[in-house]
């Protein structure tokens, strides 16, 4: 029961991590769009009455206005201004750093501090995870999810005979622990070739 308890906890806890940032995009766009409809009429005025031009030019104005404010935070002055944002507002937000470096990995970000895939040993067997940190003794700070809802799970610090990293992409990781461990073979073919090379 206990055992069932605990599953059932965790599914929730993922799939309320994973959908609540999904939804509050949406609603920040539905609520975008809605701001910006008065400055779209005019032009909506011209187009047919069939096509719901308000809503599509919208859309496309806060799409727009996305891609402008994504290409000016990759400039060096855009960047130090969302950091700074990100430290002194975002991070005080429970969650924040998980989704900021999911995403990052997502994306296919290259920087130290995003998740690394890796298998680790606990008790007697070798579990799924993702390498937080790495402490200046060897030791490391894992992170093991819990499958097939990969954003909870437990925090562990191992020392580094007991930790394995893989070579595979993280959404490749990613979508075994979705798929209740379908794809693992591969984990450990990636461990092994690593330790015969």
């Amino acid at each position: 029961m206990k055992r069932l308890a605990k599953f059932l906890v965790s599914s929730f806890a993922g799939g309320f991590l994973t959908l609540l940032p999904i939804y509050l995009s949406v609603l920040l766009v539905l609520k975008a769009m809605q701001a910006v409809g008065k400055l779209v009429q005019p032009i909506a005025g011209l187009l047919p009455e069939w096509f719901p031009a308000e809503r599509v030019l919208s859309l496309l104005l806060v799409l727009l206005f996305c891609v402008l404010i994504g290409a000016a935070a990759r400039t060096r002055a855009g960047n130090a201004a969302r950091e700074r944002i990100e430290h002194s507002l975002f991070a005080r937000f429970p969650g924040y750093e998980l989704f900021r470096s999911l995403t990052q990995q997502l994306m296919g970000s290259h920087e130290e501090h995003v998740w690394k895939p890796a298998l680790a040993e606990i008790e007697e067997a070798l579990v799924p995870a993702f390498v937080i940190e790495e402490f200046e003794d060897g030791r490391f700070t894992v992170f093991v999810p819990s499958a097939p809802a990969p954003l909870s799970g437990s925090i562990y610090i191992l020392t580094a005979d007991r930790v394995h990293p893989v070579d595979v992409p993280f959404t490749h990781a990613v979508k075994a622990l979705s798929r209740w461990g379908a794809g693992s073979k591969e984990l450990v073919e990636a461990m092994e070739n690593r330790k015969a090379a």
